[in-house]
């Protein structure tokens, strides 16, 4: 039971992240891509300097380790980036349900990988949870769904990148602990959106606010650090499979946020999803597999 607790509280975290990096976008001119690196490059200063001081050791790795902790990087950068351009290109609620394919993606290649059984009870909560985010980003409504095929290849990376990032740390935690782990993973991963910084928008005054040095803040230690540390420490507690579903309830979590903080009403439909996507979660909650 600590370990499903553990993901809900790390899916209630990852939902803040949306309200700070729209709070960020509209004050300031940087690109999604550029935040995005910005947030991986700060997370990784953190937790250098913090594993650095407290346990030196821990950042010594093995020279095989290197090229798993090299893709483990790359899927978290890829998803960080896709996640913010498809919110650009496709709308928050198109993303939404694009990004809620990962669990049944992660459910069928942990079958694959790891034998991970694929039971009834498995199989309806991936159901009830894709058809709950569905409901929860207003696909109801005509033309909500209406996409570039740009915005729709984007938008094909954001699951294939986040459970990538889910498989390849069940294996990397086998051999790492979770802050060295996650040391080199936001480090690689800042490598990866380096180009962006060529790209993008660079960093302005309006960017480099108090207020939004604030929300920088809060994204880096509440929507991060906090959230990928609970989170990547159960996945050694529960099937890979199970700990990405039980994530799926940061889509409930985020709309709340989003009617409190941003006064964004939910449509009946819209409660509806939500509770269906905390049934998919009580039905695992119910009974471990």
């Amino acid at each position: 039971m600590t370990g499903y607790l553990a993901v809900l509280l790390a899916a209630a975290c990852w939902a803040t992240s949306g309200l700070f990096v729209k709070l960020i976008l509209a004050s300031s001119d940087l690109s999604a891509v550029v935040v995005a690196f910005w947030r991986d490059l700060v997370s990784f200063a953190a937790l250098l300097v913090c594993v650095g001081a407290l346990r030196p050791a821990w950042l010594r790795v093995q020279r095989r380790d290197l090229a798993w902790l090299v893709a483990l990087g790359a899927s978290l950068g890829a998803n960080h980036a896709l996640w913010n351009l498809g919110v650009m290109l496709n709308g928050l609620a198109v993303a939404t349900v694009q990004q809620s394919a990962i669990p049944a993606i992660v459910a069928v290649v942990a079958w694959f990988a790891w034998r991970e059984p694929l039971t009834w009870r498995k199989a309806l909560a991936i159901v009830l949870v894709m058809a709950g985010t569905a409901l929860v980003s207003s696909l109801d409504q005509p033309g909500a769904a209406g996409a570039t095929p740009w915005g729709f290849l984007v938008g094909l990376g954001i699951p294939v990148a986040y459970a990538g990032w889910n498989l390849l740390s069940k294996k990397v935690r086998q051999r790492c602990n979770v802050p060295t782990m996650l040391t080199y993973a936001f480090g690689f991963s800042a490598l990866v959106l380096l180009p962006s910084q060529l790209l993008g928008s660079p960093l302005r005054t309006a960017a480099c606010s108090s207020t939004n040095l604030l929300r920088f803040a809060g994204l880096i230690g509440l929507s991060t650090l906090l959230p990928f540390l609970v989170y990547t420490w159960t996945l050694r507690r529960m099937p890979a499979s199970v700990a990405t579903i039980l994530a799926m309830a940061e889509i409930p979590a985020a709309a709340l946020y989003a009617h409190l903080w941003l006064d964004e009403q939910m449509a009946p439909s819209q409660v509806l999803g939500a509770a269906l996507v905390v049934l998919g979660v009580a039905l695992l909650v119910g009974r471990s597999e």
